[in-house]
């Protein structure tokens, strides 16, 4: 009688490689359909925001229509803000850059003094101060907040898949209920997904609020121009992991050095430094927990990644989609749970 063979496995690295293959294959589709996939992401993420208040009032018995409507009243209220905000701070800076073209060249040669007194070469300190042009420095932020209010403005779009989602997304937990019995693995790392990702958003905007407004007060207090485009900038980047407090802290520190000399600029860093480390350090990781279970490693190449696939909007969802990812593709099979500690550090 013959003997079945076992069936074939692949050895871990032949499915890391093929993986990433695919994954190549399809990071590049989506980036051929960025304007789409996007707005698309966006949806989804606000659709999960939103989930416990739908939930809220599906178990009070609300009509089905007002359990939709509601949480979409709510997400498309904070997007026009934003996208209000993000208008009129880019409205703000762009008037503000031109004015400061004599300071710059002012402050420049004086930066490449004090560099060429510390033993610096004159060619060298021409170098780095050249990296610190206002004129190039400050339209990069531009950009990046323009490259949101694009996104936002694509309301239309954003508008019809945040009406079809919240719609889905009432009769969604039902689906999941009957799907449980024959793909537990699948509906539990869904549901993990939804439940992280909608404790990552909460924190996160949370001590954005609050890094934000201490940021401006610090402004106000050392008379940096334009205290409420940084506060807004401040807000936006803390959801822009590991880096965006350095994004966030560039120009006002700039503007500051402009407008007030090197100590004016020191203290912008100091203070915007303790800041961070308490609040985004020490203070919001007992809160936020690990709730999306990536390592820093793997933090920082989602944000390379999806800044390169839908651009700035990107660099904003980057965490929740790497931990869409691993919710569809990972999670569910018990073959690359593997995984899961290589991508989470522990």
């Amino acid at each position: 009688m013959p003997v079945a063979s076992p069936p074939h496995r692949y050895a871990p690295g032949y499915i890391l490689l093929m993986g990433s293959a695919a994954a190549v294959v399809v990071l590049a589709g989506l980036r051929a359909v960025s304007s789409v996939a996007g707005p698309f992401f966006l949806a989804l993420v606000l659709t999960i925001a939103v989930s416990p208040l739908r939930t809220r009032l599906t178990r009070r018995g609300l009509p089905y229509l007002v359990a939709a409507l509601l949480p979409l009243a709510v997400v498309l209220a904070g997007l026009l803000a934003m996208a209000v905000a993000l208008a009129l701070s880019g409205a703000r800076l762009a008037a503000l850059i031109p004015g400061y073209t004599e300071e710059l060249t002012r402050n420049a040669n004086e930066a490449i003094t004090l560099l060429t007194r510390f033993g610096v070469t004159p060619n060298e300190a021409q170098k780095f101060v050249s990296g610190l042009d206002l004129n190039r420095l400050l339209p990069l932020i531009q950009s990046f907040m323009n490259g949101l209010v694009g996104a936002l403005s694509s309301v239309v779009l954003v508008i019809i898949l945040l009406y079809g989602m919240s719609l889905d997304a009432v009769g969604f937990s039902r689906t999941l209920e009957r799907l449980s019995a024959d793909r537990p693995e699948l509906v539990g790392a869904l549901r993990e997904y939804a439940h992280g990702t909608y404790r990552y958003l909460l924190v996160t905007t949370v001590f954005g609020v609050i890094v934000a407004v201490l940021d401006v007060g610090v402004l106000m207090w050392l008379g940096v121009p334009a205290p409420l485009v940084w506060g807004l900038l401040s807000f936006i980047t803390n959801y822009i992991p590991n880096v965006g407090f350095v994004i966030g802290l560039v120009p006002p520190a700039l503007l500051a050095w402009l407008e007030s000399g090197w100590g004016s600029a020191l203290w912008v860093i100091a203070l915007y430094s303790v800041i961070n480390f308490v609040l985004q350090s020490l203070v919001q990781p007992k809160y936020a927990g690990d709730t999306v279970g990536l390592s820093l490693t793997a933090t920082l190449v989602s944000l390379v990644v999806w800044s390169l696939v839908i651009g700035p909007l990107g660099a904003i969802l980057a965490v929740p989609l790497s931990a869409l990812a691993l919710a569809l593709f990972v999670d569910p099979d018990p073959g690359k749970h593997w995984l899961r500690p290589l991508l989470s550090g522990h």
